[in-house]
């Protein structure tokens, strides 16, 4: 590694979920980029989201904050100029921050001190729903095939990454590239969108059954995936699980660029993702905002750094949102606001992780904040048409909000709980049932690991309820009127 300042390259998938890696164990996904990533780099195998959302979870690991610290639990609450987040450090420390995609991060008035570039590249970005109404795929998101991988919008902001890549640089930068894909509707390019047999795939996680949650029936039955057999939820996942390669395409075309440019030596590459998808799990498609299970909160989170670690993994819990710490390590910047995050710098230099460290995630909504809910009156009214593909998520959460209650979760290495005060809560031994099937919550045998979890729940509640700002206003005896001089 070179005395220069370190350039960083962030790749973010959206909705890309951290079993679904070659590297990650995943028997049938090709994801030869990432997987030659991590074994010139770092993987975190345990990496855990904030929150299941993309805003929230975005809100999160710019800022080293828990949703609940400033209220960043919704889609449309973004980091506002009084609030830090890790661009604006970079920027008003030399970078160059260059921003290729969505965002669901900063409010429009964040952008000018924060970042020297910004926008979404065109490009082919969905299709019509390809079934009938009536038809109980409708509101699958099962598409059809997505055209020409270089007609994608996600190529077509790659391809603003890679231009800005082979300019000149006078200064250090930071290339951000939050892309769509994942995320729903289930589309890709081919050959990606037909790239695996659905019969090849390994067996779905089976529905939940009267112990789980309400959202699980309430949501199946809306979206009518009650209606539909086990080949269409693995068509889901057989496509999604292409969209997942089309990404991984991506990042080659990326990675081969930093080489080709010799920038490579000089950039640490970090590839996260913001939430999972169901794909089909559980008879679910897409996310909810209060369900915490680990198809949802595990995320990739792969780092090369130049000089770093080669081929480590690291299988004890992190939090995504040490993404922050992490970079300003790197770069030699300290924060100037309180956070919860830890800095990674440690292991990427060959340390291994916190075996103590539990990871902690919320969600939803109260039912004293209509505001927050999706289909909400004063927002998107588009989702209240019937035929919107998200009008059975909006109008769930507007007539029956306890399915979208708020809740809560620690996750240890063994034991995951999640309360919910509203509805069902969960707690699952993860040592004999990694796929979080069978409920203990309330169970005699397991009564000791409850009370031990929801007190350390309540301790990082205690802990993490605000920030202080660091810096202070005049105190006195003496008010003035305004304009008046101080003497």
């Amino acid at each position: 590694m070179s005395n220069q300042p370190l350039n960083f390259l962030l790749f973010n998938p959206d909705e890309w979920r951290g079993d679904c890696a070659g590297c990650a164990g995943d028997p049938v996904v090709q994801t030869p980029n990432l997987d030659a990533l991590a074994a010139q780099g770092v993987r975190f195998d345990q990496c855990y989201v904030q929150h299941t959302v993309c805003s929230p979870s975005r809100t999160s690991f710019m800022t080293g904050w828990y949703p609940h610290v400033r209220g960043h639990r919704t889609l449309w609450h973004l980091l506002r100029p009084d609030e830090p987040n890790l661009f604006r450090y970079l920027k008003q420390s030399g970078y160059d921050v260059r921003w290729y995609g969505k965002n669901d991060l900063l409010a429009p008035e964040s952008f000018a001190d924060s970042v020297t570039e910004a926008g979404s590249r065109g490009g082919r970005h969905g299709m019509d729903i390809p079934w009938a109404y009536e038809d109980p795929r409708y509101y699958s998101f099962l598409f059809g095939p997505g055209g020409d991988p270089r007609e994608h919008h996600d190529y077509a902001n790659v391809a603003a990454g890679i231009e800005f890549l082979r300019q000149p640089h006078d200064r250090p930068f930071c290339l951000f590239l939050p892309l769509s894909s994942p995320h729903p509707p289930y589309t890709a390019p081919e050959p990606f969108h037909s790239m695996y047999d659905p019969s090849h795939l390994p067996a779905l996680r089976p529905p939940g059954g009267d112990d789980f949650p309400l959202y699980h029936r309430r949501i199946r039955e809306t979206r009518r995936l009650n209606e539909l057999d086990d080949s269409v939820l693995r068509q889901i996942r057989a496509v999604y699980l292409g969209m997942i390669s089309f990404s991984d395409w991506l990042l080659g075309e990326l990675l081969r660029a930093l080489d080709e440019t010799g920038l490579a030596e000089n950039t640490v590459v970090i590839v996260f993702s913001d939430h999972g998808d169901w794909a089909g799990d559980y008879g679910l498609v897409e996310k909810w905002p209060s369900a915490l299970d680990d198809t949802l909160t595990r995320v990739p989170f792969v780092v090369r750094l130049p000089g770093g670690a080669r081929g480590q993994v690291v299988s004890e819990i992190v939090e995504l949102f040490d993404l922050m710490p992490t970079v300003l390590d790197l770069a030699g910047i300290e924060a100037q606001h309180t956070h919860f995050a830890r800095s990674l710098l440690p292991q990427l230099q060959g340390m291994p992780g916190d075996t103590s460290r539990a990871a902690f995630a919320e969600g939803g909504y109260d039912p004293h904040e209509p505001h927050c809910f999706e289909g909400h009156v004063g927002g998107d009214q588009s989702l209240r048409a019937p035929t919107h593909i998200y009008a059975p998520k909006a109008g769930l959460q507007q007539s029956d909000p306890l399915s979208v209650c708020r809740a809560t979760m620690i996750r240890t290495a063994t034991y995951k709980l999640v309360r919910r005060p509203l509805d069902r809560s969960e707690l699952y031994d993860l040592r004999d049932d990694p796929g979080e099937s069978r409920n203990q919550y309330g169970q005699p045998a397991y009564a000791a690991i409850q009370r031990e979890l929801e007190r350390r729940l309540l301790d990082w509640y205690i802990h993490t309820a605000d920030v202080t700002p660091f810096d202070e206003d005049p105190r006195g005896h003496t008010f003035h009127r305004p304009g008046e001089k101080t003497l």
